[in-house]
């Protein structure tokens, strides 16, 4: 169905993803309604695939961000504290921080710097966005995300937009209790989604999703 999803304009791209079924919620609709793709996307932002953006890292299909706000939208409730891994060129940070409101809070973390300022230019585009900043409603920081970011620590959700050669059990331990944790993980010859559940007693669930193909959670090339 996602290949069907394309559109010329972004209300039309969120609107075939919901008629498709990949987007089921109002809210998750509503925040990829407010976000416009043409912000982040360098090139055919309206069509429903990956689209690079240099320094070997690429955005997401529109459906896949769909997917991930879906998954962890029990916890992106207004005021929450989300950690968003590889940011890359900003767009789902935005959306996330759509669905958390003013009195949440999203970092975006990369290890590469030039995408960290990507992701700043490009939130500067819209009044919106010019706001979340400003209000410290979004920040970009650079970094390792293997290692998540302790300083912004404990987070409701935590979506990770590479895929991790292991599960890393930092990410974990970041997590407020309940929280949850969307991440792609390498497991043999493939690449899985997998959604981790912290419970409030501290015990943590994995759930193996289903099959993807991400670019690798690693360290930043050399001089970047």
């Amino acid at each position: 169905m996602a290949w069907r999803s394309s559109g010329a304009s972004n209300t039309a791209l969120v609107n075939n993803l919901a008629q498709n079924g990949l987007i089921k919620s109002e809210r998750v609709k509503e925040a990829m309604l407010k976000i416009d793709r043409a912000h982040f996307a360098p090139s055919h932002p309206y069509e429903d695939s990956p689209q690079p953006i240099g320094h070997r890292a690429t955005i997401s299909a529109p459906h896949m961000h769909a997917s991930a706000c879906e998954s962890l939208l029990p916890y992106l409730n207004p005021g929450a504290r989300v950690l968003d891994i590889g940011c890359g060129s900003g767009y789902l940070t935005a959306v996330l921080a759509a669905l958390v409101g003013p009195t949440g809070s999203v970092i975006g973390i990369d290890h590469i710097q030039p995408l960290v300022s990507l992701s700043l230019s490009n939130l500067q585009k819209s009044g919106d966005g010019r706001a979340m900043l400003d209000s410290g409603q979004v920040r970009f920081v650079k970094g390792d995300g293997r290692r998540g970011f302790g300083e912004g620590a404990p987070y409701d959700a935590v979506h990770v937009g590479a895929a991790a050669a292991e599960h890393h059990e930092e990410l974990t331990r970041q997590l407020k209790s309940p929280g949850r944790l969307f991440v792609p993980v390498a497991e043999g010859y493939g690449q899985y989604i997998f959604v981790v559940d912290k419970k409030e007693d501290g015990s943590v669930e994995r759930k193996k999703l289903y099959g993807v193909q991400y670019v690798p959670l690693t360290d930043a090339p050399e001089g970047e």
